[in-house]
């Protein structure tokens, strides 16, 4: 499934050219024009990466970065300054924010491309790790018997979807198709690909009927 990835530019030709370089590449990309937009896209979208602007208006680079770095969800998320201050303080200034590679314009689009591909494998490979790590802190499960009826209402009633996977769910119940859901959050369709296949995971089903008949009869939507 692509990687999702958020640019933040007030420049339309700049935020341009690296969408279409990114798209072409393989990835899935949202846009915003300032920073507020941004956090509010980072908060409903949660990309994998950020590219960002110092100089936008509402929020600059720098106020962006120092807000998500604050989040939890976001603390380790990579961050790709692109901007036209070039000299040691604000590249310093950039890296104190938050940021990890600062990226002077004019940049050439090969070099940036090198940079997500290396920032993003990274964090997948934190990413993982975390997870190994959690896995292994958990207690082994006691051998005991239980009412499965039961056991599988209370695993159902227990589900944490995200926002977003909540938002799958509910479209998916009225009938949507991934192409159709895609367009209504402004996804592409293999990212709700995606989507759907965690809430199967989740809910331990095997299709799409099996879901949607699972989450009608439990009211999880």
């Amino acid at each position: 499934m692509p990687l999702l990835i958020l640019i933040a530019e007030d420049d339309p030709g700049i935020r341009l050219a690296v969408h279409d370089y990114l798209e072409i590449a393989g990835y899935s990309v949202i846009t915003a024009e300032d920073g507020e937009r941004a956090l509010s896209l980072l908060e409903k979208y949660h990309p994998h990466l950020l590219i960002s602007d110092i100089h936008m208006p509402k929020h600059d680079g720098y106020q962006l970065v120092k807000q998500i770095r604050q989040l939890p969800e976001f603390r380790l998320l990579p961050v790709i300054f692109l901007t036209e201050y070039a000299n040691v303080e604000q590249r310093i200034k950039g890296y104190q924010a938050g940021c990890d590679i600062y990226l002077p314009k004019p940049f050439e689009m090969s070099e940036l491309g090198a940079i997500i591909r290396n920032l993003l494998e990274r964090s997948q490979i934190i990413g993982q790790e975390l997870f190994s790590s959690r896995q292994k802190q958990q207690p082994e499960p006691a051998n005991i018997s239980i009412n499965l009826e039961k056991y599988t209402d209370f695993i159902v009633n227990q589900i944490d979807f995200t926002n977003r996977e909540q938002e799958v769910l509910n479209l998916l119940s009225k009938g949507f198709s991934n192409m159709d859901i895609g367009k209504q959050l402004h996804l592409s369709h293999r990212t709700i690909e995606k989507y759907v296949s965690r809430l199967l995971r989740k809910t331990e089903t095997n299709n799409r009927a099996e879901l949607i008949r699972l989450a009608l009869e439990k009211n999880l939507v």
